[in-house]
């Protein structure tokens, strides 16, 4: 595998659980990848929200990509564990923000200035299909 092969998972899955600590709680939250490239994963959120203060506080993460099957025997996720970084970049944070524009709708508020990206640019992915569930010790893993 290579990176390429996850980008694409990620990029055919894109809603997916984001896993991050309060203290010593753990809490998940589904999450809309916003897109994937050779720089990271690339995600957002709202500065007031809990999930951005968290982040601050405590930057590892792990995100659980999955394909959803019908057919249980073709489920298949991606486990993506690494550091988030925050990208303090207008243009993209624009972009962000009019790929989201129901949210404006939905909550009453113009959001684009207190959006934020983050992505994880370092750490493990790895697959895990039913027939690893026992195997678990030999699944590859890519450093990246």
């Amino acid at each position: 595998m290579n990176i390429n092969d996850y980008i694409s998972f990620a990029a055919a899955n894109p809603v997916c659980y984001l896993a991050t600590c309060d203290g010593d709680q753990p809490r998940v939250r589904t999450v809309l990848l916003f897109f994937a490239d050779k720089t990271g994963f690339y995600f957002g959120t709202l500065s007031p929200k809990d999930l951005s203060k968290q982040l601050h506080h405590n930057p590892k993460v792990e995100v659980c990509f999955y394909n959803n099957p019908h057919d249980l025997a073709q489920a298949k996720q991606m486990r993506l564990t690494g550091t988030v970084e925050f990208v303090n970049d207008p243009e993209m944070i624009h972009r962000l923000h009019e790929a989201r524009l129901y949210l404006d709708d939905i909550s009453g508020y113009d959001l684009e200035p207190i959006s934020e990206i983050f992505r994880v640019t370092a750490g493990d992915v790895h697959f895990w299909t039913l027939s690893d569930v026992m195997n678990e010790e030999n699944v590859e893993h890519l450093v990246f």
